[in-house]
């Protein structure tokens, strides 16, 4: 499922694509990411503070209640330009690269764009699915497929698709000469021609941009 994290009236919310709990406890946060804009690194570690802030409830006072959780985007690019399908990052002691830090944070980027043998079977046929490469016979895809089909008929999922497809085509417009100023511009009118609601139309100029409430209001 979607959820959106928002912590204090002029704090810089977030939309995470899919947030899951197992029956262990253990926390995902699932994004896609189409565009290389070299700020995932520090989106990671910001969405991991935001996860970390909803997990502990008021008036908690032990740290140990911290779910274990994996921050993980999957992405059409290599982001670090090493060629793997997968990078797994924890927080490792620098003297002593056998001792790990036990924060049970882990971060993970993926990477459709890779010929490299280092994941496997089930992961691989997953990235060349979204690298738009099928494989055949393959129950998982099989299955994924089908999914995927149920979702393009659901009206809303229709619209939030589009509503993504026209965040990355804003990332384009957002480089013309134009400039950053008419990105901003495009992005909230083709929203509100959605018939997006406007708070969520807040939070995605202010993610895109890096705006505080006060100035994102002003573009609506």
């Amino acid at each position: 499922m979607q959820k959106s994290i928002k912590e204090g009236a002029e704090s810089r919310g977030i939309r995470l694509d899919v947030y899951i709990k197992d029956d262990k406890n253990i926390v995902y946060n699932v994004e896609m990411q189409a565009s290389d804009s070299r700020e995932l690194p520090k989106r990671s570690r910001y969405y991991q503070g935001m996860v970390d802030l909803q997990l502990l409830e008021a008036g908690d006072k032990s740290y140990m209640k911290l779910n274990k959780t994996y921050i993980i985007f999957i992405c059409t690019f290599d982001l670090y330009g090493k060629g793997r399908h997968i990078y797994t990052f924890e927080n490792i002691c620098k003297e002593d690269n056998s001792l790990s830090m036990g924060d049970e944070a882990t971060k993970i980027f993926l990477n459709s764009d890779s010929d490299m043998d280092d994941v496997g079977k089930e992961l691989r046929a997953f990235l060349d699915y979204v690298k738009g490469i099928k494989v055949t016979n393959d129950d998982f895809i099989d299955r994924l497929e089908e999914a995927v089909k149920r979702a393009k008929a659901n009206k809303k999922w229709r619209r939030d698709y589009m509503t993504m497809e026209m965040l990355e085509r804003v990332k384009f417009e957002e480089g013309r000469e134009e400039g950053r100023e008419e990105g901003i511009t495009i992005l909230v009118s083709t929203l509100k021609d959605m018939n997006v609601p406007i708070q969520v139309i807040l939070e995605k100029v202010q993610e895109k941009f890096n705006l505080s409430l006060e100035t994102a209001k002003k573009y609506i």
